[in-house]
């Protein structure tokens, strides 16, 4: 399993396409394997999600995102968790025990996420 989370710094970015970076952690037996940060290569309508699908995301936990995103996601079926904050890796690791749900809210206006993202 490869688990990406939309990143600034090691803290989980609030708004999944605006994120500085995304860090991929592998996942075996239910433990973190290996993590790896990539810089994020730019916010296009359509373009993250199949880019992060290609480099064998399974699962995204993520701040919030819009819903065109949660949609192609959905489509390849990679499993979107929203909602999380705090450190990446203990968001992980929350998934992963099971104790991270996502929120399903949807940011319905990219222009000021940081204030108005519903998350």
């Amino acid at each position: 399993m490869k688990i990406v989370v939309p990143t600034d710094g090691k803290k989980v970015a609030q708004h999944f396409g605006h994120c500085p970076s995304f860090t991929f952690f592998d996942v075996d037996d239910n433990k973190i394997t290996d993590e790896e940060t990539v810089v994020n290569p730019g916010h296009k309508p359509g373009f993250l999600p199949n880019f992060l699908g290609d480099k064998g995301a399974t699962v995204i936990i993520a701040g919030g995102m819009g819903g065109g995103a949660v949609d192609i996601f959905n489509e390849r079926k990679i499993e979107v968790v929203m909602g999380a904050s705090g450190d990446a890796k203990a968001a992980v690791e929350s998934y992963l025990a099971g104790n991270l749900k996502s929120s399903g809210s949807i940011c319905h206006d990219h222009a000021f996420h940081d204030e108005n993202c519903d998350h």
